[in-house]
């Protein structure tokens, strides 16, 4: 299917219903729910990502700036707003971002941004001299910072323990954004990294590698070694209530048939988790 083509589809796609009368449009008797972040739409504009987003049958996401920009015109956060709400689409988190300003004008507008969209949380990725301050804004405007791991390269947070150990004694709203992929590349495992985090795992990124230790191994979600399973029963037994948001980086032009591979096979395990 090429670009061409998925985008003339995509309204009767969006419109057929839900993928399979088997599964159910949402499901969140696991406590938490299967969200998308937008960063995997990334080649598209904020109205066809919509219609995109109608086909995988979600109703929140984690929204990347591409589709509502942070530092562009103030009156479109509104409208985006408003244009997913009208898709029952809630905007439950933004980023990432990064946070490495260390200025009460930078903070702000991140944080006025993630307010008008009516998020929980902000993923990003700051450094620890940010902290304080980002610490000053959470309590600010009671948005939580979801700390997002890079995994290897990442001189400031490779790990979730790295998150924890930097805000072990901020307010509970400073917490982590665990990524699997990059967690499993620094060698750490992914059920110790839920564990270890609690109450101040705030956001998921999800999604697969054929070979744990390769960035570029990426796969669709059930092809690879991911223990998926596992991470969902174990979220389920810590009583994680926030999103599992899908973030599939890979085929840019043509990503909604991958995707829709991958929520039907975590619907599958969170089908028989029910079972």
């Amino acid at each position: 299917m090429n670009r061409r083509t998925l985008l003339q589809m995509l309204p009767a796609m969006a419109a057929a219903g839900p993928l399979s009368a088997a599964a159910p449009k949402i499901d969140s008797s696991a406590g938490f729910r299967l969200g998308v972040a937008t960063y995997s739409l990334r080649g598209f504009l904020r109205p066809q990502a919509i219609e995109m987003l109608k086909v995988l049958q979600v109703d929140s996401i984690s929204l990347k700036d591409f589709h509502a920009k942070i530092k562009g015109d103030v009156a479109d956060w509104a409208l985006a707003r408003k244009e997913f709400e009208a898709a029952g689409l809630r905007v439950a988190s933004v980023g990432n971002i990064t946070m490495t300003v260390d200025s009460d004008e930078e903070m702000e507008i991140n944080f006025k941004y993630a307010q008008a969209l009516g998020v929980d949380g902000i993923v990003m990725a700051p450094n620890l001299q940010t902290l304080p301050r980002i610490e000053k804004f959470v309590k600010k405007y009671n948005i939580k910072a979801m700390i997002h791991n890079h995994g290897p390269e990442d001189k400031n947070f490779p790990t979730p323990q790295s998150v924890l150990d930097a805000v072990k004694n901020m307010d509970g709203r400073m917490g982590c954004c665990i990524d699997v992929g990059h967690t499993a590349r620094t060698g750490t495992s992914i059920l110790d990294a839920i564990k270890a985090a609690g109450p101040r795992l705030h956001d998921f990124h999800m999604k697969d590698l054929r070979d744990m230790m390769d960035k570029g191994s990426q796969c669709d979600v059930g092809d690879g070694k991911m223990p998926v399973p596992e991470m969902f029963k174990l979220l389920r037994q810590v009583k994680y209530k926030g999103n599992v948001n899908l973030e599939y980086e890979i085929n840019l032009k043509d990503p909604l048939p991958g995707m829709v591979k991958s929520f039907a096979y975590m619907r599958g395990v969170l089908a028989g988790m029910q079972a």
